[in-house]
């Protein structure tokens, strides 16, 4: 079944005829092709993917044969086009992401399609939570692209070199491997700056016994990887090493009680309490985790206040922290896939190395 199949299944599910699609990664993953203006329109038995001419011949080349694709300019307008497609469907009950649109956009649709527009935007989220055993090869293959890279940073990184040096070599080292971009701007930080979960790569300089944490990820197919490594530069110190393998074994006390069904909040709580037992529970202030896929966060979250079930075949990150403000912090991160009996890490960098010379 594809992925306009399951949507199809769920608009009978959810009483509704068809379903308009306006975010682009949400696009993508009814149609497997992006595009940057335009929308997808799903109903119970048509799908159409209507664009313009920048893209309609790429479009044409890469959506499954069951998708339509049509082009709008001047004398045929998107509207023009979507009013039709749900014309030609008898649509009268049309759903919506009510998450993706700005009120003024939802606004704007109801009035020039006549139509309300109900809020449908679970469907999408639901779907996307659970993965296909193909988009978790994507991942898979993003996160070995990482991994590579990765490895061969570390062996560059030295006294001297500075974070925005770091960054670019884990950037050039992705796109050298095969990936498509980043899944996010790369985060490289040492010394004190380790402290800030999501700190900026500037002109800082690494130390003899500094901390660096790097957290980036590649994409392939569209899809993202994410990773946390922290390493101490030439030598540790004894507080160094307790708070990193504190968030080590946090780590694994999440990933040891991940399973499809539980509340995200209670994998946060397997984690956090081993860090709270540690006496550092006031330092970590976010999650235990995020799900990701077209985007790189995604719910269900693995947080104190996930309150949601984690989804079966649902990929999500295990990042515990500990930061220290104005001293040091430490973040390791995995990215595991939710099953039903337990989690699979797909994550192979080494995290146990705490050192590099």
């Amino acid at each position: 079944m594809n992925n306009i199949a399951r949507i199809q299944q769920q608009l009978v599910e959810k009483n509704l005829d068809a379903l308009l699609i306006t975010d682009e990664k949400n696009q993508r993953y009814a149609t497997g092709f992006p595009i940057t203006d335009g929308a997808v329109v799903v109903t119970r038995e048509k799908a159409y993917l209507i664009t313009d001419s920048r893209y309609i011949e790429a479009a044409g080349k890469a959506v499954d044969p069951c998708v339509t694709v049509q082009q709008f300019d001047g004398q045929h307008p998107l509207m023009g086009l979507i009013a039709a497609a749900l014309k030609d469907n008898n649509v009268q009950r049309l759903g919506g992401e009510e998450q993706k649109l700005s009120y003024g956009a939802y606004l704007a649709y109801q009035k020039r399609l006549g139509l309300e527009l109900l809020p449908a935007q679970e469907i999408l989220t639901t779907l996307r939570a659970s993965k296909t055993e193909e988009e978790i090869a994507c991942m898979i293959r993003a996160q070995r692209i990482s991994e590579a890279a990765l490895e061969e940073t570390l062996q560059i990184i030295r006294p001297g070199m500075t974070e925005k040096e770091v960054a670019a070599e884990l950037v050039y080292h992705m796109l050298r491997h095969g990936s498509e971009g980043n899944s996010f701007d790369p985060i490289v930080v040492t010394g004190e700056k380790t402290s800030m979960p999501h700190g900026v790569p500037g002109d800082k300089v690494i130390q003899n016994g500094d901390f660096i944490t790097m957290d980036f990820g590649s994409l392939s197919g569209g899809y993202c990887s994410d990773m946390t490594r922290t390493v101490a530069v030439g030598s540790a110190t004894e507080e160094m090493k307790n708070i990193y393998y504190t968030v080590l074994w946090a780590q694994l006390a999440g990933i040891a009680a991940a399973r499809s069904g539980l509340p995200g909040k209670v994998i946060d709580g397997a984690a956090r309490k081993v860090i709270e037992d540690a006496g550092y529970g006031p330092y970590f202030g976010h999650g235990f985790g995020h799900s990701l896929g077209l985007d790189i966060h995604e719910p269900p979250f693995a947080g104190p206040r996930g309150e949601a079930p984690m989804a079966e075949n649902d990929l999500c990150s295990a990042e515990p922290g500990i930061y220290l403000p104005g001293k040091f912090g430490v973040r390791i991160e995995d990215v595991m896939i939710i099953r039903k009996d337990g989690a699979e890490v797909i994550t192979k960098a080494p995290k146990m190395e705490l050192i590099i010379l």
